[in-house]
């Protein structure tokens, strides 16, 4: 049986269509998909990204602890800044992509997704016994995201005057956290906005004074046209626990100028001597149809296969990632048996082709 979030009952009562994601019953739409993507990318959209899971790390070896455990560089950080990195096994597969926020020095937040959730928590707390640091889920946070050009204009209306007047200044992947209330610069669109945790008992509240401001509600199917337009990865479907992040163009994420040693890096090096033998490239359609994940895809260097696939509503255009040889540079993609001519290009597709 499917979970529900302290907002499940909320979008029944607003319509949406439900599905299973990754365990938990979640709206895929309230009317319309591709409404709710255009509404994101022209003004401002609210999704309730609550099956995501927060996780407190406390201690004082908390610092330490996450620069083993994670492929990006914590050090980085300072108070009131966010980082996104992979969490990899032994072989440089990815665990999982996460974003961790610092508190302090002794404290970080983790959001991770969830169809991973119980994956991360055994491997994170099996990895801290050998550290000071106390690992917290934090059941009790609902996460919500508000997205678009307009979103921050529309937060005024929804937010605290003091909180909000800092929120409007806060920079990308810097965070602020109020009363309980933790509102990040980050999101997974492509478009300015604000991820924000807050109490689960007060997010049915606060998710109809977003309503109440013009802040228009959207699914997961928005969110995931949204996020290929942008060029992110899902995990589970462009990484997993076989595919390193050299090979999924999360190479930028991995920090190996120093000496540091952390779970995986052993791995990647030996990639790098050997050369990465397949790349997360971008396809684009050039004739109708659309693409979708496990199509085959017939290069000028071997085949490879889509991982995710889509119509782009902003670019009218069917888009894509496929996992190709390293060394590809022209592709066709494989559709009800027959090669459909397409492109290999960057992962951004709306700073390439808009």
């Amino acid at each position: 049986m499917s979970q529900s979030t302290c907002l499940t009952s909320t979008h029944q009562e607003l319509g949406a269509k439900m599905v299973d994601f990754a365990g938990f019953l979640m709206p895929i739409h309230y009317g319309s998909q591709i409404e709710e993507h255009h509404g994101v990318r022209q003004s401002a959209g609210v999704f309730d990204v609550s099956h995501m899971l927060a996780t407190e790390v406390t201690g004082e070896e908390a610092s330490a602890f996450l620069q083993y455990v994670l492929a990006n560089d914590v050090a980085k950080l300072v108070d009131g800044k966010a980082l996104y990195s992979c969490m990899l096994n032994e072989q440089g597969g990815v665990i999982d992509d996460l974003l961790v926020y610092r508190l302090s020095p002794t404290q970080y937040r983790l959001v991770t997704n969830a169809g991973t959730r119980d994956k991360d928590i055994s491997w994170l707390t099996e990895q801290a016994k050998a550290f000071k640091v106390t690992l917290t889920p934090r059941y009790d946070m609902a996460i919500i995201a508000i997205q678009g050009p307009k979103a921050i204009d529309l937060l005024a209306k929804v937010l605290p005057k003091a909180l909000y007047q800092t929120v409007e200044t806060l920079k990308p992947f810097h965070f602020v956290k109020d009363d309980g209330w933790f509102v990040a610069r980050t999101g997974y669109t492509g478009e300015d906005g604000v991820e924000m945790m807050i109490p689960s008992d007060q997010a049915p509240a606060f998710w109809q004074t977003c309503l109440d401001a013009g802040i228009k509600p959207c699914g997961l199917g928005a969110r995931d046209t949204l996020r290929l337009e942008a060029g992110f990865n899902l995990y589970g479907s462009d990484m997993d626990d076989n595919i390193t992040p050299l090979e999924a163009g999360l190479r930028w994420t991995v920090a190996m100028k120093d000496n540091r040693q952390f779970i995986g890096r052993t791995a990647l090096e030996a990639q790098l001597e050997q050369g990465v033998a397949r790349k997360l490239c971008g396809v684009v359609l050039e004739e109708r149809g659309v693409l979708r994940a496990h199509y085959k895809v017939i290069t000028d260097q071997g085949n490879g296969e889509m991982t995710s696939g889509t119509f782009s509503p902003t670019l009218s255009r069917a888009i894509g990632f496929a996992l190709v040889p390293a060394k590809a540079t022209t592709c066709a993609v494989e559709i009800r048996g027959k090669p459909v001519a397409a492109e290999l290009c960057s992962l951004r597709f709306l700073h390439e082709l808009a």
